[in-house]
């Protein structure tokens, strides 16, 4: 969680050179040189059944991460990272199957309003929409996480979503990083794709590989206080007395949400093997 949220603060400097989708772009596509030099994966290894959610973890990934970096782009990082919650608490309160835990997504909503202050007249439209969207990418990347961690062994499973993810990106991001590229930036882009999505991404796949939707959904309750925190100390973003208690009642929301336990990995049939 501290590493996604310190890659999220440290990539506002290269949003302000290539912009928000030129920066999702060049995460995903450094992350997925690292994956694919030190896994090395064969599309031969790839079974007709494992496109679907191979292409559909890889999308989500991109949309989740050109989303939530347009929304950084126009909103504080905390608040962006309050509303994307929004997706993993809906996930774990779905799979509780309790009315108490149904109603944890409502509770993190008025965190939300506390956060964005509509009433101010000053939030941004379009970055809590972006936010929004990103919520719900999120809330995809944890499902279709755990089917693709059940059908690759370690993480080899990202050294074919965080390409297609990176593909997904290129449409927008290409055009808007195009004639601001350098040797720095290129390194920079590499250093924040270690943070994210490299280091997070694998251990979540891990974790995913033995924990259900819900206990996941419901461990990610820290992020918004730690996405709050780093906006401070990192981008000077001083959050006010009702952003502060917005913050609180987002994370209660995760934390009050019902925990699953382990679970037993998904059992792959037998299927044809791409040719």
């Amino acid at each position: 969680m501290f590493s996604v949220q310190l890659g999220s603060a440290l990539s506002v400097g290269l949003i302000d050179d290539v912009g928000p989708a030129g920066t999702a772009w060049l995460r995903l596509t450094m992350g997925a040189l690292v994956f694919v030099v030190l896994v090395r994966p064969s599309v031969r290894s790839l079974r007709r059944a494992d496109l679907p959610v191979v292409l559909g973890l890889g999308v989500a990934t991109g949309l989740m991460t050109l989303s939530f970096l347009a929304a950084l782009d126009r909103i504080d990082l905390g608040t962006a990272v309050a509303i994307e919650f929004l997706g993993p608490l809906t996930v774990a309160a779905v799979r509780s199957g309790s009315r108490r835990g149904l109603l944890l997504p409502l509770l993190a909503l008025a965190g939300v309003v506390l956060l964005t202050e509509p009433w101010h007249g000053d939030v941004d439209p379009a970055g809590v929409g972006f936010a929004a969207l990103g919520a719900v990418g999120w809330a995809c990347y944890i499902l279709l996480t755990q089917h693709v961690g059940d059908r690759f062994a370690g993480v080899d499973g990202l050294a074919f979503t965080i390409p297609v993810a990176a593909l997904t990106a290129a449409v927008v991001g290409v055009p808007q990083a195009a004639g601001h590229l350098s040797p720095g930036i290129v390194a920079t882009a590499l250093g924040l794709a270690l943070l994210l999505p490299c280091l997070p991404f694998a251990l979540e796949m891990l974790a995913l590989r033995r924990m259900t939707p819900l206990a996941f959904g419901t461990l990610m309750a820290l992020e918004p206080a730690i996405g709050a925190l780093l906006g401070l100390v990192v981008l000077g973003q001083q959050p006010g007395v009702l952003q502060v208690l917005g913050v609180a009642l987002v994370v209660t929301a995760g934390a009050a949400a019902q925990r699953g336990g382990l679970r037993e990995p998904m059992v792959t049939p037998d299927q044809d093997v791409l040719t």
